[in-house]
């Protein structure tokens, strides 16, 4: 293997929990209410010092989605997936976009996501309110949980 260079972000940014490289700049997030896999995560516009996989066709809550699994570039973690591809019209707008787990990275501030913080995915919040999942969904944000 090569020679690895890594791309210096300028400003706040999140980075991988296991080895802290750094990932995208808060100013790149687009969503802090997505779900992967019963987890709560971050949509990116840009994400830098990754790897991707190889292309595979995934139904998902919104449709059908060609995604390429994203690793970290230094130590392998798999951190979500970049959207390449979706098959519905309405879901066209996430096509280049990329999906991070909360719980493998670190936000800005250097520490990690708690998901005890926060209701759970189908949970009531303790103050009677919808959850989350409900919120982003009435609002029109993205929930894209991965099927497979």
């Amino acid at each position: 293997m090569g020679r690895l260079f890594l791309v210096d972000l300028e400003g706040s940014s999140y980075s991988c929990k296991h080895c802290r490289t750094p990932l995208a700049l808060k100013d790149d997030i687009i969503s802090k209410y997505f779900c992967s896999r019963n987890r709560r995560a971050y949509l990116f516009y840009n994400v830098e010092n990754v790897t991707y996989g190889p292309r595979e066709d995934r139904m998902m809550i919104t449709g059908k989605h060609t995604v390429a699994d994203i690793f970290c570039v230094v130590c392998g973690s798999i951190l979500g997936w970049k959207y390449i591809h979706a098959y519905v019209k309405a879901h066209k707008y996430k096509e280049g976009w990329f999906v991070i787990e909360r719980c493998k990275v670190l936000n800005p501030a250097g520490t990690p996501y708690e998901a005890n913080q926060e209701a759970q995915v189908g949970q009531q919040a303790p103050n009677g309110q919808e959850t989350w999942m409900a919120q982003e969904a009435q609002a029109g944000g993205g929930i894209d949980v991965d099927n497979a």
